[in-house]
């Protein structure tokens, strides 16, 4: 079928992506970029989910902000690491495959014949953990389970925009569909404004000049009651620059530096699995070995002061503090984006780091204005701290680190960083 989108709980989910591990730690949008330009350029969505990279694509159903079935079913059977599971969701069958923690098939089925077929030739794959399918199939050493229940959580692995400024034209689009809705309804009231209204002079002009001074006596009479004071005509707000309020490069390096530090506590019975720092928040998220909440609560009120917890699941807690704000100061570089581009990369040579850039145009407006901006993305990973990695940009201008996260398992840095250029 073309449609990989399934409905369960009235919620749809998407279906049919296309999973990758990934080795190493990375940014994860730069990645699934490459991966789909290698791939198929017209996958053109993506999620990011432990240690894999899924791509899906518009053509299949598949929208931004959609949940992904395969994880959400991945983390409702925490007990198994590979198992091979087909579900009978009424007007479609479902079969997904996990092998050691990596999904390998996630897909939907029109036919119950498509699906056995797929799900039994898989079945010959050794050493499954867990067989799962509808009793009527007799599978052997299959339970039965209903997909309904295990996706009746809160997913958090949902698909993204691999492309920025593809999002921010279908915005773009929801915003002219909405103003030409707007004038479709009020079409009539529009259209009495903009007709001529009766002129003066077929007025009686005594009548009218006695309406004409009661109406300003009236006006008169409600300014000094409510102290109204005369505005002038509506003038558009100024066109402003991204560029134009940037933190201090390295006084952001080390907010985000301390604000991990506060969430970086171990708590017994607790595993940290995620931690990183973006706009507005440093977030970290626990997933439980032995230990309960009442412990984890008690001990975090203690090491992590003016966190927020929120409970993610039975076994999963999101921890998020906010960061305070830093001074802001117009900065960009003068150099042209290729010339910034190449003299980044050059940078990072010198040091002997892989770094990954890219160069995309952001259009700013105001409602009455609009201009372009260049902005260079760079993506790379370091065993560098955050203070000691934003000194590789100090010979250049317009410089936002927009986010950092810190490898749990492989002990390494992530970093994206924007530099405005003209």
């Amino acid at each position: 079928m073309v449609n990989q989108v399934i409905s369960v709980n009235k919620k749809k989910y998407a279906v049919g992506l296309f999973w990758q591990p990934v080795s190493n730690v990375q940014n994860s949008r730069a990645y699934a970029r490459t991966l789909a330009r290698g791939v198929d350029k017209k996958l053109n969505l993506f999620a990011e989910y432990h240690t894999m990279v899924a791509l899906g694509s518009t053509r299949y159903g598949h929208r931004s902000s959609m949940p992904s079935a395969a994880a959400a079913v991945v983390s409702a059977l925490p007990e198994y690491t590979s198992f091979l599971a087909a579900f009978d969701g009424g007007d479609f069958f479902y079969v997904v495959a996990v092998r050691n923690g990596i999904i390998l098939h996630d897909r939907a089925y029109d036919t119950m014949d498509a699906a056995r077929r797929e799900y039994f030739s898989l079945a010959e794959i050794p050493d499954w953990g867990g067989f799962i399918a509808p009793a009527q199939w007799g599978a052997p050493r299959a339970v039965e389970r209903g997909l309904a229940g295990l996706l009746s959580g809160v997913s958090h692995v949902n698909l993204r925009w691999i492309s920025r400024t593809r999002g921010r034209l279908l915005s773009l689009l929801f915003v002219v569909l909405f103003i030409m809705a707007f004038v479709a309804i009020f079409r009539d009231p529009i259209m009495q404004v903009i007709y001529p209204r009766p002129k003066i002079n077929n007025i009686n002009p005594e009548l009218a000049a006695e309406y004409k001074r009661r109406i300003a006596e009236k006006n008169r009479e409600l300014d000094a009651q409510f102290n109204i004071a005369k505005k002038g005509p509506d003038v558009a707000a100024p066109l402003v620059m991204p560029y134009e309020k940037l933190p201090d490069m390295t006084a952001r390096a080390e907010m985000c530096y301390r604000a991990m530090g506060l969430l970086m506590q171990p708590v017994a019975g607790w595993n940290q699995t995620t931690l990183s720092c973006g706009e507005k928040y440093a977030t970290a998220e626990f997933r439980r070995d032995f230990g309960s909440l009442g412990d984890f609560y008690e001990i975090a009120t203690g090491l992590m002061p003016g966190a927020y917890v929120q409970e993610q699941g039975p076994d999963t807690l999101m921890v998020r503090v906010a960061l305070p704000t830093l001074p802001e100061f117009s900065s960009i570089d003068e150099r042209d984006a290729d010339t910034v581009m190449r003299d980044v990369r050059t940078a990072f040579q010198s040091i002997n780091t892989d770094v990954s850039t890219d160069i995309v145009v952001d259009t700013i407006s105001n409602g009455t204005q609009s201009a372009n901006v260049n902005v260079i993305e760079v993506s790379a990973s370091s065993k560098m701290v955050p203070v000691q990695f934003m000194q590789i940009f100090g010979n250049f201008g317009g410089v936002y680190m927009t986010g950092c996260t810190w490898g749990v398992k492989n002990r390494t840095w992530n970093y994206e960083v924007i530099i405005y250029a003209k």
